[in-house]
């Protein structure tokens, strides 16, 4: 006789259960739902399984916080099935089939090692170190492909919830499924409620606890409500590189620190499709023109001879402009030559950027932002970035600062800003963008 589970998940719940893949995440606001529907789709999958050695985790970031949200769901929702158990000292659900669920906490997640896993559900994985799940979690589920799902709500960009957002969002395999719920657009909570909540929090915490924004953690930010609006709008996606349009760079040089390049392309429309980034620190030219040489492969060839490839895919990209900032002209008084002359020797011939302000390059950028793709996985830590760049802010104040804060988001908005305000589209005579010219060599001679 098949066991019933007394469980109706409303609509948005029932979309979940029936899209969700192998890896899950789910962003939802507050009083969404997310624990009574992770629960019984923990039940279900024991159920349907029907193997006596099948085992679940449901594990927050603490066990008390795990029994406060989770056990009594488990007790409610399994009880009411002939033959379920619960062992109240353990926090393990047993259910008729043999399968069980057990409540965890992280708090002392090496002590887990060497346990397997069928099913896993992190609760507020953004309060987790990221080495719960890659040194821990994941492992438990490889020899028997178990499930895993991530759900909470936004807490900014520097945890494991953002990490696998971003992972769900740049997947090809179709491994993974990911699902944003903001209580502007579920309607499970009253107007009123709502507008009571917002008059009683900082908007920052709404737009983070009701409206699952990444961006409201970045006090300041300058771009992150519009990373969101396009991840929202379905702008950050795997995104292939068009082989009919050349690929523009623009370059922020760092001297001592990192040195940043966006790769992007133009289409007719005047949408800007951004298909790769790259970053590195204490490289002189000659490595970010290698860079390039290897990008310029088409995917699958090997490496010039000679050459390491150095994990850099070779993606096909025929080049178009190469944007860097004014001061690139600069004569360096230990040679006596500019970054200019270097970068002409090894076959990049640069356009400058215009000497704007800061404000003028950031509105620029601000303006372009909404009629821009991204490719969510060549361009994650550029993505990154652009989240967290901010205004600097004065401490102990509830003000902001003079300017954007000088730090690792820095070279990427930079880039960016180039982009923004460099790029001029070739001059066309015969209708429709061609494919520009470049005298770059992809052998990296001059």
């Amino acid at each position: 006789m098949p066991h019933v589970i007394p469980y109706s998940p409303r609509p948005l719940q029932w979309q979940f259960h029936e899209e969700r893949k192998r890896f899950c995440v789910l962003l939802c606001h507050r009083r969404f739902g997310k624990t009574v529907a992770a629960v019984n789709d923990l039940i279900r999958q024991a159920l349907i399984s029907g193997r006596e050695d099948w085992r679940a985790a449901y594990a927050a970031p603490f066990q008390g916080q795990a029994k406060a949200v989770a056990w009594d769901y488990c007790k409610r929702f399994a009880g009411v099935i002939p033959g379920s158990r619960f062992l109240e000292s353990e926090l393990v659900c047993i259910l008729p089939t043999g399968g069980r669920i057990r409540l965890l906490g992280t708090e002392n997640a090496p002590a887990l090692r060497g346990l397997y896993l069928d099913d896993l559900v992190l609760d507020e994985p953004a309060d987790m170190p990221r080495q719960v799940w890659t040194q821990v979690f994941r492992p438990m589920l490889a020899d028997r492909l178990g499930r895993a799902l991530f759900c909470g709500t936004p807490q900014g960009t520097d945890n494991l919830l953002y990490d696998v957002w971003q992972q769900a969002g740049a997947d090809t395999e179709g491994l993974w499924s990911r699902f944003r719920f903001p209580a502007s657009q579920t309607g499970y909570l009253p107007q009123s409620e709502l507008a009571a909540a917002r008059l009683s929090m900082d908007e920052a915490e709404y737009q983070q606890e009701f409206e699952c924004s990444f961006a409201a953690a970045v006090r300041g930010s300058y771009y992150a409500p519009l990373m969101d609006t396009a991840d929202r709008e379905g702008r950050i996606i795997p995104l292939p590189h068009a082989p009919e349009l050349p690929v523009h760079t623009a370059w922020d040089l760092g001297m001592d620190d990192a040195t940043s390049i966006w790769f992007f392309q133009v289409e007719p429309s005047g949408h800007w499709r951004f298909v790769d980034y790259y970053e590195a620190s204490g490289e002189g030219l000659a490595h970010y023109a290698h860079v390039l040489a290897q990008k310029a492969r088409p995917a699958g060839q090997p490496a010039l001879e000679g050459t390491s490839e150095g994990g850099i895919a070779g993606r096909g990209f025929t080049y178009g402009t190469h944007l860097a900032p004014h001061d690139i002209r600069v004569r360096e008084l230990g040679t006596g030559q500019s970054r200019w002359e270097s970068a002409a020797q090894l076959g990049i011939r640069f356009t400058l950027a215009p000497a704007l302000s800061l404000a003028d390059g950031i509105d620029a950028v601000r303006r372009r932002l909404p009629r821009c793709w991204f490719d969510a996985s060549f361009c994650a830590a550029g993505i990154k970035a652009l989240r967290a760049y901010r205004r600097q802010w004065r401490p102990g104040q509830q003000a902001a600062g003079s300017g954007p804060l000088h730090d690792w988001t820095s070279h990427a908005a930079d880039a960016l800003r180039y982009a923004a305000t460099g790029f001029r589209p070739p001059q066309d005579t015969q209708g429709g963008q061609r494919r520009a010219k470049t005298h770059y060599d992809v052998f990296g001679g001059s």
